[in-house]
């Protein structure tokens, strides 16, 4: 897959950069700017090439119209803070403002362009609607680097459209994404175990399909471990459940000692009255939790238990928290497992974040991305590379390859 070295010599050049900028906001406040500062190395070193960089991304999912909260504008100003040097923003994506904002850069400048999904023609279905939209982008540009992993699954505009229209490279944090998956993939060094938390098994069923013959070790956490202790006929109370799953999660059961994968489940769970911090709550085997009590977090014998079949391991990929993080009561099944993963880093493995829910965790509970061997930026995209899925934004370069 070609990189940005394969564009030649940038200098002068406008280059079209696809980043991930998705980043939470309070208001106007950036509370988590690790998808920005992992974009910097890519756009600081075509800046740093000559290159007038313009970089596109989205925010949040508006409805193909302009909305004030969803404007990247917070995100220029981080940007140009990180950058240490001003980052022009303009205010429409392919209109008179971004026309202006490109035509003003000089050599080694940097441009953002506003909310990608502020226009319709990013994520329309209609090809036709979705390919004008990546032609006005393109008249922006002489280049397309495309360095947003964390959009790689979507067929968009910006994504793979783009791709067709111009002179097209993978960014250094695209291709250091897909050097860790590659490793996860392709003969990953064993022990190999996964950890899969979050709300819904549903959200994960083909990655645990895939998975059961790669891993040597599914822990699975989070509320989606109710369906699987449901599986095994065990009663959980109100916890989250996905009932129309149940048959599917039991023929994985069942797939799993017929192949000699290892299924850690729970041994006991921190169950509440409600979901909430103030709740009334307390730890209970994982076979007696009480009808009116949900599982808000795996509970601290099971912390231990998953911290030990992870301390052999030399492979480790980690997506979901382990249980409703974001609430003090119902942190620590999260934290044991960043601690352990921080332990089998130390000790030689790789470790991998899978992004969403679980990046955020760990910076949340005051780890730093450098404890893991990897931090992902695209949480969806990694699950659906190890679902085997095919990622338009990757495939559209296989494509050009070919032909």
């Amino acid at each position: 897959m070609k990189t940005t070295a394969d564009l030649g010599d940038v200098r002068g050049k406008r280059v079209l950069v696809r980043s991930d900028l998705n980043v939470p906001l309070d208001g106007e406040t950036i509370t988590d700017d690790g998808r920005i500062r992992a974009s910097l190395p890519t756009i600081s070193a075509l800046a740093d090439a000559g290159a007038r960089v313009v970089v596109c991304a989205h925010l949040g999912r508006p409805k193909g119209a302009p909305d004030p909260q969803y404007s990247l504008a917070p995100v220029a100003s981080r940007l140009g803070e990180l950058l240490g040097a001003p980052v022009a923003f303009a205010t429409d994506t392919v209109g008179e403002s971004a026309r202006a904002v490109v035509d003003g850069l000089a050599d080694g400048q940097v441009a953002l362009l506003e909310n990608l999904r502020f226009n319709a023609g990013e994520t329309s279905k209609d090809e036709a609607e979705r390919g004008a939209f990546a032609d006005e982008l393109a008249a922006l540009a002489d280049a397309y680097v495309s360095d947003g992993f964390g959009v790689v699954h979507r067929a968009q505009a910006s994504v793979y459209d783009i791709a067709t229209r111009l002179p097209a490279a993978m960014g250094g944090l695209v291709r250091a994404e897909v050097d860790v998956l590659q490793r996860l993939t392709r003969d990953p060094e064993r022990p190999y175990a996964v950890v899969l938390g979050g709300a819904k098994v549903s959200d994960k069923l083909g990655v645990i399909d895939n998975l059961l013959g790669t891993a040597d070790r599914l822990l699975i956490g989070g509320g989606m471990v109710f369906t699987f202790l449901k599986a095994q006929g065990r009663e959980v109370g109100t916890s989250l459940l996905e009932q129309d799953q149940l048959a599917t999660v039991s023929e994985y059961l069942e797939r799993a000692q017929r192949d000699g994968v290892e299924i850690v489940l729970p041994t006991d769970v921190v169950a509440a009255t409600a979901f909430s911090a103030d709740a009334d709550h307390e730890v209970v085997a994982a076979d007696a939790i009480p009808a009116d009590r949900m599982g808000l977090d795996i509970g601290p014998e099971s912390a231990r238990l998953f911290a030990d079949k992870l301390a052999d391991c030399r492979t480790v990929f980690w997506n979901g928290p382990m249980g409703a993080f974001e609430m003090a009561p119902y942190a620590a099944g999260t934290e044991a497992v960043a601690r352990a993963l921080v332990e089998a880093t130390k000790g030689g493995a790789l470790t991998v974040v899978g992004g969403g829910d679980s990046a955020a965790a760990v910076r949340q509970l005051g780890f730093a991305d450098e404890d893991f061997g990897h931090i992902s930026t695209g949480g969806g995209a990694s699950l659906e590379y190890l679902e085997g899925k095919s990622l338009p934004g990757l495939a559209v370069f296989d494509q050009a390859q070919e032909g």
